[in-house]
């Protein structure tokens, strides 16, 4: 499953904060820059595509959401932009700030 709002085109997200996970994975703060809102359901087990400002690529692969800023749900996403991910980096990264992400 891909994160999608209606086609899943023009969606962009850019990388506000980048943690290393406690046991696994890292944790992205990500912001909702072009594109409609897709809903909370369509990130899970998602795969992205994320690119650096230097043209560096890696792909992500959605595990969970990070809960240290509360439950996500679809009317806070549409209202802040924001939500945080819980991600494997399948090929490439470390991902990092000012990152721009994608479905993939």
């Amino acid at each position: 499953m891909s994160v999608d709002g209606s086609t899943g085109q023009g969606l962009v997200f850019r990388v506000l904060d980048a943690l290393d996970a406690p046991h696994s994975g890292r944790i992205l703060r990500l912001r909702l820059e072009s594109g409609e809102v897709p809903s909370i359901k369509s990130f899970r087990n998602a795969e992205l595509r994320a690119t650096g400002p230097s043209g560096e690529s890696c792909r992500l692969k959605v595990l969970g959401f990070a809960l240290f800023g509360g439950k996500p749900s679809d009317d806070r996403f549409a209202r802040t932009g924001r939500i945080d991910v819980h991600i494997a980096e399948i090929e490439g990264g470390p991902v990092g700030l000012r990152w721009e992400v994608t479905p993939s």
